[in-house]
């Protein structure tokens, strides 16, 4: 039975240290962070954030300031039990990532849902990929990227879902480990928001589910690069709305490369796997 263990807890170790190469070599960790960059210098793409700005800024100072009140300090307590001088970050880190969370979920539903979508398909005509886009929604002559933007043909992104809520609380206890839980936590969370970023794309691309699975399995490493990137970005709660488009910039910018062919066997950009050489 020991041996037995061992070789479980083997073939898990290599399988976690080949995905970690993976998304290492695929640098989409900086897909974030070009999101970032071409957003701020796009001011066009501000238009679906800024109407949007003040009832999600308001939400998050509210769900913050809730969380802290009422949850910071229980929180603490317990941990100050698994984490010891830690506990008071380590509590602190897991609110944040609550806070954010809660928000997240509560903008996406009812307040952001349009213009992340917006967002997303004003990128890929900014790309030159309009016949992608005009699959999902209708194209208009002139103006720049965001006022092309038509009628919604397709609405892409599913309302928060029971599933999601409930797999978030299971991964919720791993904070309580120091510094390393909550590390397996980010990467946990960043696992499914990599793929969630391309959910318009899939859609816009026609796949059913079997085409989706085999392509996110197939770029496994440079999904879980992104999202572990995305999740830490998102982490604050009173800039996770504007990192939540930013996030979603990138994963545009990502949707364009591969449509245009610009990717490497990893599934992102070659010139991204050069910045990450250069920043080494």
């Amino acid at each position: 039975m020991a041996d037995k263990v061992k070789e479980v807890a083997k073939e898990e170790a290599d399988r976690i240290k080949s995905l970690a190469v993976e998304a290492a070599r695929s640098a989409a960790y900086l897909y974030p962070l070009r999101g970032i960059a071409y957003f701020l210098s796009h001011r066009d793409l501000w238009r679906p954030m800024t109407s949007r700005l003040a009832p999600t800024v308001s939400l998050g100072l509210g769900v913050t300031t809730f969380m802290f009140v009422f949850t910071y300090l229980p929180q603490a307590a317990v941990m100050a039990f698994t984490s010891g001088p830690l506990a008071a970050i380590s509590a602190a880190l897991l609110v944040l990532s609550e806070s954010s969370t809660l928000m997240t979920i509560l903008s996406k539903t009812f307040l952001i849902e349009d213009a992340l979508v917006d967002t997303f398909d004003g990128v890929l005509v900014s790309q030159n990929t309009t016949n992608l886009v005009s699959g999902g929604r209708q194209i208009k002559s002139g103006g720049d990227s965001i006022a092309k933007l038509g009628k919604l043909v397709k609405k892409p992104f599913a309302k928060f879902t029971p599933k999601a809520l409930i797999r978030y609380v299971m991964y919720l206890p791993l904070n309580f480990i120091p510094v390393v839980g909550t590390v397996i936590f980010v990467i946990l969370q960043g696992k499914r928001a990599g793929p969630a970023a391309h959910s318009r794309y899939y859609q816009l691309k026609e796949w059913n589910s079997h085409q989706r699975q085999k392509h996110i399995e197939e770029y496994r490493g440079a999904y879980t690069s992104f999202g572990i990137a995305a999740v830490l970005l998102e982490l604050i709660p009173i800039a996770s709305i504007f990192f939540a488009f930013t996030n979603t910039v990138g994963a545009a910018l990502w949707a364009a490369d591969i449509e245009k062919g610009n990717v490497t066997n990893e599934g992102t950009a070659p010139r991204l796997r050069e910045q990450a050489k250069k920043a080494e």
